[in-house]
C-alpha cells in the first residue's frame, strides 16, 4: 500500500464536508471504487507523525507556516497504478491551498507543483516508478 498525506488549508470540518459531498456513498473511510482508502488522521488521537522523521515534520511545518494537527491520509491499493485517482483527489483537497506529501520525497507539494509536473530530487509527486528506478540505479552502481 502506498500513502499520501494531504494537509488542506481550512478547517477539518470543512474537509470532511467536502469529502462527504464528493463521495456520498461511503464515509470514514471514504473508498472511491475500492482503490483509495481515505481517512482523517489526527496527531492527538491517531498516529499522524508517529513514524515521521523529525526533519520531515520540520520541512512540512515550514512549508505550511504552522504545525498541522490533522491530515487526510490516502492509502492507494497496490492493485492499481493510482496516479490519476490520487491526482484528482489531491486537486480537490488542495483547491484552497495547503500541501501534500508522498512516500517518495520529503518535499511538501503544492497543487501548482503537482499539476505542473514539477520535479524535486529527480521525482514528481507520487512518482513511485521513478523512485524505484532511481533506487535500482543506485543498487547497480
Amino acid at each position: 500500500m502506498r500513502t499520501v498525506f494531504v494537509f488542506p488549508a481550512g478547517e477539518r470540518a470543512e474537509c470532511v464536508a467536502l469529502l462527504d459531498r464528493h463521495l456520498p456513498e461511503q464515509r470514514i473511510p471514504w473508498t472511491p471504487d475500492g482503490n483509495l482508502y481515505i481517512d482523517i488522521d489526527d496527531e492527538r488521537a491517531g498516529c499522524l507523525f508517529s513514524d515521521w522523521d523529525p526533519g520531515e515534520v520540520a520541512i512540512l511545518d515550514a512549508a505550511l507556516g504552522h504545525h498541522p494537527g490533522w491530515a487526510v491520509q490516502i492509502d492507494i491499493s497496490g492493485r492499481i497504478d493510482g496516479t490519476p485517482e490520487v491526482h484528482r483527489m489531491v486537486a480537490l483537497l488542495l483547491e484552497n491551498g495547503g500541501v501534500a506529501t508522498d512516500d517518495y520525497t520529503a518535499h511538501p507539494w503544492t497543487l501548482p507543483e503537482i499539476l505542473g509536473g514539477a520535479v524535486v530530487d529527480g521525482l514528481r509527486f507520487f512518482d513511485f516508478r521513478g523512485y524505484h528506478e532511481l533506487n535500482h540505479e543506485h543498487e547497480r552502481s
